[in-house]
């Protein structure tokens, strides 16, 4: 009762103080308040608590109190569709998450929808994160940059948004070119993340050719830079649809069931041809559902080999749909570029698995 009346005595003298100090300077604050309130705090359960814990708590709070004026200009940048995307993040997680069943619904061993849930929650952050990095840094630190944290979110995007940079002729076709082939790489090494994430028991026979390929469009991309030196330019920031909303995120999670489900009645009808044609033609509209739904159906229903191989089809279609995107959108030489990019990268990958296939 001694400390609680003390309390109240000083936040009345401290909080007026604070209140006629901010009319004399004309501001409104409540920072200095609520500082001198906590380090009270603070200072009484440092003596009847934790210690630790107290200090702990005071070396956060002057931390926070240190990078406020960050926080606040930080704060001024965020939309209120990227704080919706956020509360859609904690409601799927603590909300939706615990009551979905664990178990497989569903005709031929059908599909979880706890586990399906789970992965599409990671990858939509993972694809939100590139989202926010590109407001951060997109548009401020050029094209390669957005083009290399685009290839989190989407390359198809980046390869779609160059291609129509490379037809108005606003922009080096040569740097466009470039920032293609980085968005390419990172879809690469994202699909291997997936599969080393998911079942680490594909990643030999995956990460090799896929990182081979990587390596491939960042030689292509080194080689159009180095071609003739770049000039800093002005682009179009790259439009990517957020990947959080609440309609994506239900997407992204039916599409990978469906797929995994259609893979697995094909593979039991049709063998591994089947599944590797729905991985052909599921990778040409979403490259992550395929790999999620490949990585799954091994090796309860397809061998490693056979889901390995699925993978890299499907990564190859969506490679080849590039070109596609590129010779439609795009002026002559990017469209070339774009195809001789791809081209290589598959060639890479196809070499590096052949090679690792026939020493296994």
């Amino acid at each position: 009762m001694l400390i609680g009346f003390a309390f109240v005595a000083f936040a009345i003298v401290f909080m007026r103080f604070e209140r006629d100090e901010n009319r004399a300077a004309h501001r409104f604050s409540a920072t200095t308040t609520i500082a001198g309130l906590l380090t009270f705090l603070l200072g009484v359960y440092s003596l009847l608590g934790n210690v630790n814990v107290a200090a702990a708590a005071a070396v956060a709070a002057t931390g926070v109190l240190i990078v406020r004026e960050d926080l606040h200009e930080w704060m001024k940048k965020i939309t209120l569709a990227e704080l919706q995307s956020v509360l859609v993040l904690l409601a799927m997680t603590l909300i939706a998450l615990p009551v979905l069943p664990d178990r497989p619904f569903g005709p031929w061993g059908g599909v979880n929808p706890r586990q399906i849930w789970i992965i599409a929650i990671v990858l939509a952050s993972i694809s939100f994160s590139g989202f926010l990095a590109i407001r951060v840094l997109g548009e401020r630190r050029g094209v390669l940059v957005a083009a290399v944290l685009g290839g989190i979110v989407s390359s198809t995007a980046v390869i779609f948004a160059h291609a129509r940079d490379a037809a108005s002729g606003q922009t080096p076709l040569r740097v466009l070119a470039a920032g293609s082939a980085l968005a390419t790489a990172v879809s690469f090494v994202r699909v291997t993340a997936i599969v080393a994430a998911l079942n680490p028991a594909l990643l030999l026979l995956v990460s090799a050719p896929l990182i081979a390929a990587a390596l491939m469009a960042i030689a292509f991309a080194a080689a159009a830079m180095s071609w003739r030196r770049a000039v800093q330019v002005d682009v179009s920031a790259v439009r990517f649809r957020n990947p959080f909303g609440f309609l994506s995120v239900v997407g992204m999670a039916l599409s990978m069931g469906i797929v995994m489900l259609v893979g697995r009645i094909f593979s039991e009808q049709f063998g591994a041809a089947g599944a590797a044609a729905t991985a052909a033609i599921t990778g040409l509209f979403d490259v992550d559902a395929m790999t999620v739904s490949m990585t799954q159906l091994s090796p309860r229903v397809l061998t490693a080999e056979n889901a390995a191989r699925g993978i890299l089809v499907g990564v190859g279609s969506a490679t080849l749909g590039k070109i596609a995107i590129g010779g439609t959108l795009g002026r002559g030489r990017y469209s070339i570029a774009v195809g001789g990019m791809s081209v290589l990268c598959i060639t890479a990958g196809a070499i590096t698995y052949l090679a690792i296939t026939g020493l296994r």
